[in-house]
């Protein structure tokens, strides 16, 4: 066995870089991640919200809301990823219209 232990809530290689974070109630942000405990609780600087479809709460929008540093609670947090390395792809399963 290795001498260390790397949990899943090992966030430390995040610190000052760009994450975005997925919340309950369909919520995401994005920022630099500048501090967090062993709740899960976040500390974002430079914060920006992506704004839901009115129409369709599911869907996010191109519209965003800056919000500057935000505590992210722990318990409303549901996903975190790096920004750096990831691109936004199609659903492949989504069926095409008219089909």
């Amino acid at each position: 066995m290795s001498g260390r232990k790397e949990t899943v809530h090992d966030l430390a290689k995040f610190i000052d870089k760009g994450v975005q974070v997925k919340l309950t109630g369909g919520r995401q942000v994005t920022g630099t991640l500048k501090g967090y405990d062993q709740l899960l609780n976040l500390v974002l600087d430079e914060a920006i919200e992506f704004l839901r479809d009115p129409d369709d709460p599911l869907k996010t929008t191109d519209q965003t809301r800056r919000l500057g540093l935000i505590i992210c609670r722990g318990p409303a947090v549901m996903l975190v990823s790096p920004t750096d390395g990831t691109d936004e792809i199609a659903n492949p399963f989504m069926q095409p219209d008219g089909a």
